[in-house]
């Protein structure tokens, strides 16, 4: 089912920490809410759960107005970015608490526990205690715990922050796997932006209370609207410079070529360039934006090497996705740098 936000706010006491948001999230889809701490998303998540009720605005849970609604007569479950488990039950009876308290017969409640189990592969798990289990393990146990209780909607507080980095990479497969298979729609709460970029169908950057970007996330990583977008979504270069005309930005070290227009000329704008769209050697002949400087740091990490290059006093961070192998403290005194117009971002705001 589809969920829609118009105009939610939600305040305490001065302080507004969600302002004014409208989204429409579809059937099916696993939206994620993305943002740094304190930017409002875990309380936009804890309005649709029920747990908050908005100052302003309406949430819509298919077609019912679930504003007001109280938590457990939303069709939706949440999974907690702590486990939240029983330690004294066995992962069977922890799936199965949820439909225990809404009566459901036994015979049904052990089919629908084993589904779950199978669903989340804890199936050879079932009569452990989460004491028994590993951190991945618990969470698929979290994550057939919501499941058991077939939510339309399903809600993820940033469920993988508990995880070291293997087990995290996992468990995001796994959890859009899940999500598509029962054909959930899912609005997942993280500050992880690869974790968003990998998994997200769509994705929401926030800012302050407010929606400052929504989208695809290739659209968003690569065409972000703001300097706070360019800056938190992945690494970036910012360049300060001037339009000159339509197309040409004049910086600190000469006339950058760009695919937009900018602005008028004269006006201010700034320039994002993802690292790995900047390239060190010859360039190729139909290269506009071509640039000399020096190699002052080099770092090899395994898949690529990161450069710094000195170009008139700017610094310009490279990722080579081919790289040799190099020294820490290895530099080169003149170095050419070049990028196509198309991967220049022009920014005014």
């Amino acid at each position: 089912m589809k969920v829609t936000l118009r105009g939610v706010t939600k305040k305490f006491g001065d302080l507004t920490v969600v302002d004014d948001v409208s989204l429409e999230i579809a059937d099916g889809e696993l939206f994620f809410l993305l943002g740094p701490s304190g930017c409002g998303k875990t309380t936009l998540l804890r309005c649709v759960a029920g747990f908050y009720i908005p100052d302003d605005g309406q949430i819509f849970i298919g077609d019912v107005d679930a504003t007001r609604m109280p938590a457990h007569q939303r069709d939706a479950a949440m999974v907690f970015q702590g486990y939240a488990l029983w330690p004294h039950l066995t992962v069977r009876e922890n799936v199965a608490f949820g439909l225990e308290v809404r009566g459901i017969a036994k015979s049904e409640l052990a089919q629908r526990v084993d589904e779950a189990l199978a669903l989340v592969k804890m199936t050879d798990r079932a009569d452990y205690r989460p004491a028994q289990l590993s951190g991945g393990q618990q969470q698929r146990v979290a994550l057939a715990r919501a499941l058991v209780v077939r939510p339309r909607c399903l809600l993820l507080d940033e469920p993988l922050s508990n995880l070291d980095a293997k087990l995290r990479l996992e468990m995001r497969t796994e959890i859009r796997r899940i999500c598509k298979e029962v054909g959930l729609t899912a609005i997942y709460v993280t500050h992880d932006q690869k974790e968003a970029l990998s998994v997200a169908d769509r994705l929401a950057v926030m800012h302050q209370g407010k929606l400052a970007q929504v989208g695809l996330p290739r659209e968003v990583y690569e065409r972000p609207v703001n300097r706070f977008v360019a800056g938190f979504i992945g690494e970036t270069n910012f360049i300060e410079g001037r339009v000159a005309r339509a197309g040409e930005v004049q910086t600190a070290f000469g006339l950058v070529r760009c695919a937009t227009p900018g602005s008028h000329a004269g006006d201010p704008v700034g320039l994002s360039l993802r690292p790995e769209v900047i390239h060190l050697g010859a360039p190729p002949a139909d290269v506009p934006n071509v640039f000399q400087g020096a190699v002052h740091d080099s770092v090899y990490l395994g898949e690529m090497a990161q450069h710094l290059v000195n170009v008139d006093g700017a610094t310009l961070k490279v990722f080579d996705l081919h790289p040799k192998i190099i020294a820490r403290d290895q530099a080169i005194e003149k170095a050419s740098v070049w990028f196509r117009p198309e991967n220049v971002v022009v920014l005014t705001r």
